[in-house]
């Protein structure tokens, strides 16, 4: 079994990395090889409108762009789990994440049939948010859109689920940066008590979905 992590943060080490650590500790926990990708560290565009895999004869489901993503998702491709992690940018995942989906996504997408399945295998996948806004915040005003985020990772053929960590410890030192709308005490104290449970979830999330393929 094999189990990719796709960081789409650009904070190395940061909240949104930590949940992918978790969740593909977990994978190791029952067995699966691991891989983490941080997608700051790539030469890559989004999808550039060639529709090659489009064309008749086409590879179903594969991009033709050759750059520094191409290997990343034709390894995607021969795993079992797949967990996706951006922080909350104006209310939406990072470009660098809306690229990497644009080009995992476009391709698995049939233009003869939407309902049609390209990819005959099973990717069970987990998408991680985080973000400085607080819970409430969130359901009332980002959850949905950001849950259609998840839309196309069904096309994976497996099972899908979607975790949000709120009010997230931004600074290791809120005295350097100029953040008086923020409660410094009060972030503090959710780092302590909540972000533990954020990383159990992130941690049986990555267990569970890749168990699911797990055979043995």
């Amino acid at each position: 079994m094999k189990a990719i992590a796709i960081n789409g943060s650009p904070r190395k080490g940061w909240n949104t990395e930590k949940l992918l650590k978790e969740a593909l500790r977990g994978a190791e926990s029952v067995g699966a090889e691991t891989k983490l990708v941080q997608l700051y560290d790539l030469n890559y565009t989004g999808c550039k409108s060639c529709f090659a895999c489009k064309r008749q004869g086409a590879e179903s489901y594969q991009c033709a762009l050759k750059d520094d993503l191409a290997i990343v998702i034709e390894e995607i491709f021969n795993a079992d789990a797949l967990f996706l992690g951006s922080p909350i940018y104006f209310g939406d995942i990072t470009g660098q994440m809306v690229c990497f989906i644009e080009r995992l996504g476009f391709p698995l997408l049939s233009y003869d049939d939407y309902t049609k399945r390209l990819f005959d295998g099973k990717i069970n996948a987990g998408l991680f948010f985080t973000m400085n806004a607080p819970e409430a915040f969130y359901k009332s005003n980002m959850e949905q859109s950001l849950k259609n985020r998840a839309g196309i990772l069904q096309r994976l053929g497996g099972t899908v689920e979607v975790y949000a960590a709120h009010d997230t410890y931004q600074f290791s030192d809120y005295s350097k940066y100029h953040t008086g709308i923020f409660d410094e005490v009060h972030k503090r104290k959710v780092r302590e008590e909540q972000f533990p449970n954020d990383m159990e979830a992130a941690y049986e999330i990555g267990c569970r979905l890749t168990s699911l393929n797990n055979k043995f």
